[in-house]
């Protein structure tokens, strides 16, 4: 299939898919007949696979890290990428948690402005 096939059935767009070469996320495909670039269903589910990381919230390079152990016969380095990620998703989680702890404490801070507020106003 060419570049806008596998657009369309990947819902990028065909500079996404390009800019997915650029960084090495996706190989670019030799130039056959009319310099055409012709892909196969493998790019179509590594582009699925990169959507799938990408849902996970792994930043495009760490996906660059992780991609090629989704795409080897070898289970030690299929192991070897789950466990990269999942490095890489409790670090974002602890990430997570530190935000969430932030901002629960601005928030008790807001809530006591607020309350301080209401009571200076009430009293005059």
């Amino acid at each position: 299939m060419r570049i806008g096939e596998l657009a369309e059935r990947s819902g990028l767009s065909q500079r996404t898919i390009r800019y997915y070469e650029q960084l090495g996320l996706l190989e670019p495909m030799p130039r056959r007949g009319a310099a055409y670039r012709y892909y196969d269903d493998s790019a179509l589910k590594r582009l699925d696979k990169i959507a799938a990381l990408k849902g996970l919230g792994l930043s495009l390079d760490e996906i660059a890290e992780v991609a090629a152990y989704y795409f080897v016969s070898d289970p030690k380095a299929v192991v070897s990428g789950k466990r990269r990620v999942l490095d890489i998703l409790e670090t974002h989680l602890a990430e997570a948690d530190a935000r969430i702890h932030s901002l629960k404490e601005t928030r008790q801070q807001i809530v006591g402005n607020i309350e301080r507020i209401r009571e200076f106003l009430a009293q005059r």
